[in-house]
């Protein structure tokens, strides 16, 4: 039975590719996304992604994952400093969750130090660009597995 996993992206996330190069790379949410599926395949995951430059809808995706998904990968992009709601929706959630970030956020901006989700989080990544998500996979995997 392949375990399916939720990756969410969260505010301007959409505009990867175009937006601050020089922070983010030049790699799209399409491109993120394509290896994400791929290296899915690999670790026998379907993997479900999605972005929304919505807090509600990141959260009404959150709550809708209990029963469908086995874990959650998350990039909440500017929420991960301010949404409370989504670190609420989180935590009720009851799935294992990998906190991602293109950029390594120690490296930036003070504001960028703090996230609500990390809480919450089994792990986070962070400085890996595009790579990072499949990197989220692997641990995901591994969570899902030995938790069966």
């Amino acid at each position: 039975m392949t375990a399916s996993v939720l990756i969410l992206n969260g505010p301007n996330l959409n505009m990867l590719g175009s937006r601050e190069p020089e922070i983010y790379g030049s790699e799209t949410l399409a491109d993120i996304e394509e290896s994400c599926v791929a290296r899915g395949e690999g670790l026998d995951l379907k993997v479900d992604f999605r972005q929304s430059n919505g807090e509600g809808e990141l959260v009404d995706w959150i709550q809708e994952a209990s029963g469908n998904h086995a874990g959650i990968i998350i990039n909440a992009g500017a929420y991960t400093h301010t949404s409370i709601a989504i670190l609420d929706a989180l935590r009720a959630c009851g799935l294992p969750i990998i906190e991602v970030h293109l950029s390594n956020i120690f490296q930036r901006e003070e504001f960028r130090h703090q996230s609500y989700i990390s809480p919450v989080a089994e792990g986070v990544i962070c400085g890996f660009g595009g790579h990072g998500y499949c990197l989220a996979l692997e641990a995901i995997a591994k969570i899902v597995t030995t938790r069966v």
